[in-house]
């Protein structure tokens, strides 16, 4: 299918083949029909991926912020080579569109095949053949509504829900200061809900535009524009000023916050609608007492990942206007014919042609506010026979044993290919001569042509069953989120598929003990999980010269894990498990191979807030190690820190940069010259060998079980306050 797709390092704007979305549970697959660019959102994007690396920092403080944080934990060349990965991919454009849908996942029931919907968001309604659309950001269209104007959807409930937060009433005066896209459904909206509304652009035609769409006047920002409108306030309202100001405008200038103070009465409203700067002027906004208020996106539910993705409404009678009820009142609006936006469409051009439609935008030679991009329509019985046809199931199989490569290298399938896997491990594997990038399967689109672009994948899909089937793939990488890792092993496994799976290997004991179940079913038992810091050359280093005894030792590790972002999935501990599951198999992967033996007891405390954990660790033979994991650190700190001490030797590892080991009255100390290493590279070295040669995995299963429950029961102590068998 075709969608466009933004590289943002370089700028360069495209229209992209890629293959369609998968129907995922708890939404449905829409055929777009038409989608709506945004000049003002998209264009600014646009603009701003066209700006040197400089420039891309100074639009974006907030991301390099990140990425110095990143620079201290990972050192820069990992950081630089992680943040340019990120930057040369493609992303996509769009986030409003009407289309017909054409596959139902479970739990969208409320759907049918062939519904005409309008559907919203910047990750699911994109300028794209075929998206897949959760539940709560999908709408049906009424019957009356224009599907070229369905497509204004997302555009008028952003404006919707900056008239709800001005709380207009009948007969009132409002100003409209921006009279961009949004601008303009503002004020069709409030001419609608019985407001006079005056109007402030800097651009005549757009001001001509609101005055069709039911404005009493428009003029420019200027001193005589200013002036003028100004007076029409005044005499329309008998001197008191605009009761309401919706400021829709973008740019640099404070000119719009200045003129509304300017215009709004007593006690009036302000309301942020667009990019606004905000600098206010103090005096003017506390003489008259003014009510600033910012309006966010669509409405509630905007950014709330529950109420997006997993389909958890608002009830009406606490949250009478979410995002999706927005949605569906400016549809009805448009059907009634209460809202015209027919004026609105500038132009409507085939998909084939958006690139050409950015740059004449960009470039200022298109002019308007509504521009629409068409997409094809395929005969509806033929595309109904084609999806029949080509799916697949994937039951319960009996499962095989996994056979060795029948070439001189690995064929490799990956299942995921978001960050990590392409900041950690296919930069290593594509130029690894023992492998060969087989299948990528993402859940997205763009993801899996990005993997394909910069590593060299054979192919890419968003089908799963399209790696775990191919009988040309030999190991599968589980690169996905937590939730998913027990479940794909299981079916990789049941296919002959050699598995390395990134931690965690399971959130349950119940998932752990299904995994050892199709080992026993299947004799398969080729697994490997990405504990890849018993790998990390300065660690292997400083265990050899800190060498054995047999004494026991007592192991320090301490983990300054540091904050998540707002929203990050890693923080959904209902679905995805707690942060320690998702990454404590780490470290204690790595007390136990440095001692050599299992832990037989775990005992575990965190902090009243829950931010901090410490973890003891009890050994067979007497060693003894804690973990002391933190949240809440600063994160400038290093990341990890080991203290080994024991038979009269000491070791200390700081951050996977420098290894020092005390012994005899000596110091010896070994630095990576080339930031820290981790031992991704050595891991995967290991791991293609041994299914090349049938050898033995680099790490035992036994040994990946038992740091998967000693991990497990680290939440299983804190729980009961008592010592825990693993």
């Amino acid at each position: 299918m075709k969608q466009v797709g933004q590289n943002y390092r370089s700028g360069e704007l495209v229209v992209l083949d890629v293959p369609e979305p998968a129907c995922k549970p708890g939404g449905v697959l829409v055929r777009s029909l038409f989608s709506l660019i945004s000049t003002g959102t998209e264009l600014m994007k646009v603009s701003e991926a066209r700006l040197s690396l400089l420039g891309k920092a100074r639009a974006r403080p907030d991301q390099v912020k990140k990425v110095l944080d990143s620079m201290t934990q990972q050192g820069p060349v990992a950081t630089y080579k992680k943040a340019i990965t990120k930057l040369d991919s493609y992303t996509p454009l769009g986030y409003s569109l009407c289309g017909v849908v054409i596959e139902v996942g479970a739990g969208a029931e409320e759907f049918s095949v062939g519904d005409l919907v309008a559907a919203a968001g910047n990750e699911f309604a994109l300028h794209a053949e075929v998206n897949w659309v959760p539940v709560n950001l999908c709408v049906p269209v009424p019957e009356g509504a224009d599907p070229q104007h369905a497509a204004f959807a997302t555009v008028g409930a952003i404006a919707m829900q900056g008239v709800r937060q001005g709380e207009p009433q009948l007969g009132e005066m409002a100003c409209v200061i921006g009279l961009g896209l949004v601008g303009q459904l503002v004020v069709r909206l409030l001419v609608a809900a019985g407001v006079r509304v005056v109007g402030i652009d800097t651009v005549e035609e757009r001001c001509r535009l609101a005055e069709d769409g039911g404005a009493m006047s428009c003029a420019s920002p200027d001193d005589e524009g200013a002036a003028y409108i100004e007076q029409v306030v005044r005499t329309a309202t008998g001197g008191i000023g605009a009761d309401h100001v919706f400021l829709a405008a973008g740019g640099d200038t404070n000119g719009p916050v200045q003129l509304a103070a300017r215009l709004a009465r007593d006690r009036a409203r302000v309301v942020d609608i667009g990019k606004t700067r905000l600098d206010l002027p103090w005096n003017a906004y506390y003489e008259k007492e003014l009510d600033l208020r910012f309006s966010r996106s669509y409405g509630p539910g905007r950014y709330d990942d529950r109420y997006e993705l997993e389909g958890v409404d608002y009830p009406a009678g606490y949250v009478r206007w979410t995002e999706r009820r927005n949605l569906g009142c400016f549809l009805d609006l448009l059907a009634t014919g209460s809202v015209d936006v027919t004026t609105l469409v500038s132009a409507t051009r085939p998909i084939a042609e958006a690139t050409s439609v950015y740059e004449q935008l960009r470039t200022g030679s298109l002019r308007g506010v509504g521009f629409l991009l068409e997409y094809p329509r395929p005969d509806p019985s033929a595309e109904q026979a084609q999806r029949a046809a080509s799916t697949r199931t994937s039951g319960r199989l009996e499962g095989r044993r996994a056979s060795r490569p029948t070439g001189t290298t690995v064929r490799l399938g990956f299942v995921g290919a978001g960050s990590y896997a392409s900041s950690m491990l296919l930069p290593h594997l594509a130029k690894h001569d023992g492998a060969t990038l087989r299948v990528a399967a993402t859940t997205r689109s763009l993801s899996a042509v990005n993997a394909q672009r910069t590593f060299g994948f054979e192919t890419a899909t968003t089908n799963v069953d399209d790696v775990l089937t191919d009988p040309d793939v030999d190991a599968v990488f589980v690169v996905t989120r937590h939730h998913s890792h027990a479940a794909f092993v299981c079916r990789a496994l049941e296919h002959g598929k050699a598995v390395f799976v990134e931690k965690p290997l399971a959130l349950t004991r119940a998932e752990v003990d299904g995994i050892l179940e199709v080992v026993e079913r299947t004799g398969n038992d080729r697994i490997m999980v990405g504990f890849n810091r018993r790998f990390a050359p300065l660690l292997v280093g400083m265990r050899h010269r800190f060498g054995s005894s047999s004494a026991p030792v007592s192991l320090r590790y301490l983990v300054n894990a540091g904050r998540m972002a707002a929203g990050s999935w890693y923080l959904d501990e209902q679905l995805e498990g707690s942060r320690w599951l998702g990454e404590g198999g780490h470290f204690i992967d790595t007390v136990s191979w440095w001692v050599g033996h299992h832990p037989v007891e775990v005992r575990a405390v965190q902090t009243s807030d829950g931010a901090n954990l410490q973890a003891t660790l009890l050994f067979e033979e007497g060693s003894l190690a804690t973990i002391t994991y933190s949240t809440n650190g600063d994160p400038r700190v290093p990341k990890e820190v080991v203290d080994v001490a024991g038979g009269g030797r000491n070791a200390r590892l700081d951050n996977f940069s420098r290894a020092t080991v005390w012994t005899g009255g000596a110091r010896r100390t070994a630095r990576a010259l080339t930031g820290p290493d981790k031992g991704q590279r050595a891991e995967l070295d290991a791991f293609l060998e041994a299914v090349r040669l049938g050898a033995a995995m680099p790490i035992s299963l036994e040994s990946l079980v038992a740091t998967t429950r000693a991990t497990l029961a680290v939440g299983e102590s804190i729980v009961s306050g008592r010592a825990v068998t693993p």
